[in-house]
């Protein structure tokens, strides 16, 4: 489905093009080859800070429930035979406290429409019909509407080393990110006496690690994206825990 195509996000994308181009235009005299690829950068970082306050939230939603952490857990243990007692102790607590359980879910569902459209841009080889002249800019000789398996498997697969580099970058930030969620909130870390605990803690492990694989596959342009999108979020949110706490 060309989502170009759809009322609202027609124009929404159309709009993004004609940023992305106008910004290439704008830089080329002084980056040069780099233009397309710090437009996509400046645009991802914009976007991220129009999106700030719903970071904020988040983050403060977070903050709520390590704080109730604890006391959920006891909860659990007590009513672990009973649950229909444990969701109303829960309950219970969540309105004392004046915590919303879904507090950080909208948040994320707020933001989903619009890192879908951003990403939407540097996917779709055409908006509306009209080329999206993006994807044909190159980065050290990669097209950005390339990926990593196209590029292996064509003539440019010399130049696949800028790709690589920016997955192993990705997969530094997810890392540190993983690392920087489990110091923050303990809690959420499997417990070993529980059975299944090693299966869930391999896929805790593993599974942050799929953003990586998935810009493998995207073009190189979405892979900017997920890269600088990541970075942001992981300085994003080590600045507002410290802020928030």
């Amino acid at each position: 489905m060309d989502l170009s195509t759809l009322p609202l996000v027609g124009p929404l994308l159309h709009g993004g093009a004609d940023l992305l181009a106008a910004t290439t235009a704008a830089l080329s005299p002084v980056a040069g080859g780099l233009a397309a690829a710090i437009a996509v950068v400046l645009l991802t970082v914009a976007v991220r800070a129009v999106l700030l306050p719903l970071a904020v939230l988040q983050v403060r939603a977070e903050r709520d429930r390590r704080r109730l952490a604890p006391q959920i857990a006891a909860l659990r243990k007590r009513y672990a035979k009973d649950r229909e007692r444990m969701q109303r102790a829960l309950q219970e607590l969540y309105t004392n406290e004046k915590v919303s359980p879904l507090a950080g879910c909208l948040p994320v569902l707020a933001q989903a429409p619009v890192l879908s459209l951003v990403y939407a841009l540097f996917t779709h080889a055409s908006i509306g019909g009209v080329t999206n002249t993006l994807l044909s800019a190159t980065l050290a000789g990669v097209p950005l509407g390339h990926s990593l398996v196209v590029v292996l498997t064509s003539p440019l697969w010399a130049h696949a080393w800028v790709v690589v580099l920016l997955l192993a970058v990705l997969a530094v930030v997810v890392e540190l990110t993983r690392r920087a969620n489990l110091r923050w909130n303990p809690a959420a870390a499997p417990d070993a006496a529980v059975p299944g605990a090693a299966a869930t803690t391999a896929i805790g492990r593993y599974a942050p690690f799929v953003t990586v694989v998935f810009a493998a596959i995207a073009p190189l342009a979405a892979a900017l994206y997920v890269v600088t999108s990541a970075a942001w979020t992981y300085g994003e949110r080590a600045v507002l825990r410290r802020v928030l706490a």
